[in-house]
């Protein structure tokens, strides 16, 4: 049987892929090295409490930087496929088939997150074993015979690896739905969700959001009981409303862009990037979902601990004294668990980025037809800057909103009867902190592109054909 040539297989399109992987993998080894050197000190000095404490919220932060990882692959291989979909149709023209091709994306994308996972958790390794070698010289920590690798390592890069295959068969989807006559069509091929679709994606929405948001209100309930489960329930409830967002983002995300689109001005640049953020509804979703869940994921831990505090700070019984402790505990714990989850958002930024520059790299014809009708350099990436200023502006406050009431309900499920009435936990630092970035992320996706965007003639543009 001959071989079906690569879907993927530039640096560029496949650099996302090992650079996520890569920093996943880093950040598994990082921890199980580190539950490792705690391990080994605890077992001499009889004291494994921290240890053990990190053995178990260890792999729930593995997985959660893998499903954020999972979600910006995924929509960098749909990004990419959405950009290729003629030259697939070529593709299919010659003889090759959809489950074929798939396969291929299958293959590029398995090979590209095992290399990225394998320098992670090298790189991880490394920097731990650093780490402590200096601490130790140092005297933070005790001269024992460490281990230089342990071999639990294989398990973050099987998993990376699975991850990515899964990641990349999922975006791949698009390629069965290309039919090899769009090949001979000058226009760039699309592919539209079937009607079918569309409305069971919108009744799982619904259906997922409706159940989640009774189990938080659940939760709530239970937590001015001090019942145990409330947390539970909290948890479940926050996971299966979660997913129907990411579920009915296509339809969610650009409604908000739509409306944010509005803040950014009425001259020609704004017009076209308001346009252009929400021409392609699934390409909109893509470029914003991960960021959003990054941005929830650190919200719900500061706007959790922030409630608790301020349950605490309401609680009869307790000392000035007591209060003053409580308030250094819960900063210390959420200065780590806002540490152990950042990475997620950073993989999540770096989803982004990549998502925003293929775009761009995707419109050159269209770049080029605007400066062939008189757009200035300085207009262009105006237009860019202002695209890149929507879509992350609805990430920022969709995932800052969707944390908030994650947090505050996950505070009141476990300390609930403490206080009168529903506290809400906003973290403005933490707040102004994810503003902070979303600036600083708007410009490192914006500029770069939009600089090599506006350096390619208009005549050469527009005879771009990928």
């Amino acid at each position: 049987m001959t071989r079906v040539p690569p879907v993927l297989g530039s640096v560029r399109e496949l650099g996302t892929v090992t650079l996520v992987a890569g920093l996943s993998g880093c950040y598994a080894a990082t921890l199980i090295m580190t539950s490792s050197i705690l391990a080994s000190i605890s077992s001499t000095q009889g004291d494994g409490d921290v240890a053990m404490l990190l053995g178990i919220v260890s792999p729930v932060f593995i997985g959660i930087a893998l499903y954020v990882a999972a979600v910006v692959i995924t929509g960098c291989v749909t990004t990419v496929i959405a950009g290729r979909l003629q030259h697939i149709a070529l593709m299919r023209l010659l003889g090759a088939d959809g489950l074929s091709l798939r396969r291929s994306v299958r293959r590029s994308t398995a090979r590209a997150g095992a290399v990225g996972a394998c320098l992670g958790v090298l790189a991880g390794v490394l920097l731990t074993d650093v780490v402590r070698v200096v601490l130790v010289h140092r005297g933070a920590l005790p001269d024992l015979p460490y281990r230089w690798a342990v071999p639990l390592l294989a398990l973050p890069i099987a998993a990376v690896a699975l991850c990515s295959v899964g990641a990349g068969w999922i975006g791949s989807r698009a390629v069965l739905h290309v039919a090899p006559v769009q090949a001979l069509s000058a226009v760039q091929a699309q592919v539209d969700p079937a009607r079918r679709t569309t409305v069971v994606r919108a009744a799982l929405t619904v259906t997922l959001i409706g159940v989640g948001v009774v189990l938080l209100m659940m939760a709530v309930a239970l937590g001015d009981r001090m019942s145990t489960s409330g947390f539970l329930c909290a948890f479940l409830g926050a996971a299966v409303s979660g997913t129907g967002v990411i579920v009915g983002a296509r339809f969610l995300i650009p409604w908000v862009v739509t409306a944010l689109g509005r803040l950014l001005g009425g001259g020609p640049p704004s017009l076209i990037a308001r346009r252009n953020a929400v021409a392609d509804p699934s390409r909109t979703t893509r470029s914003t979902i991960g960021l959003i869940v990054g941005v929830v994921l650190i919200t719900t831990i500061a706007s959790g601990m922030s409630a608790l505090r301020a349950a605490m700070d309401a609680a009869s019984g307790l000392s000035a004294a007591q209060r003053h402790h409580t308030d250094q505990v819960m900063a210390i714990i959420t200065a780590v668990l806002v540490c152990l989850v950042v990475i997620s958002s950073i993989i999540a930024a770096v989803g982004f980025v990549s998502t925003m520059s293929l775009t761009v790299i995707q419109r050159r014809r269209e770049i080029g037809l605007l400066r062939s009708l008189g757009f200035t350099a300085v207009q262009v990436r105006a237009m860019i800057t202002r695209e890149s200023i929507a879509l992350s502006a609805t990430a920022v406050i969709l995932g800052a909103a969707i944390g908030v009431v994650y947090g505050s309900v996950g505070a009141q499920s476990l300390v609930g009867a403490m206080s009168s009435g529903f506290v809400w936990g906003v973290p403005w630092v933490a707040l102004a902190a994810v503003a902070v970035a979303g600036g600083a992320l708007v410009l490192v996706a914006s500029r770069p592109p939009a600089r090599r965007a506006v350096s390619v003639p208009p005549v050469v543009a527009l005879r771009a054909t990928d």
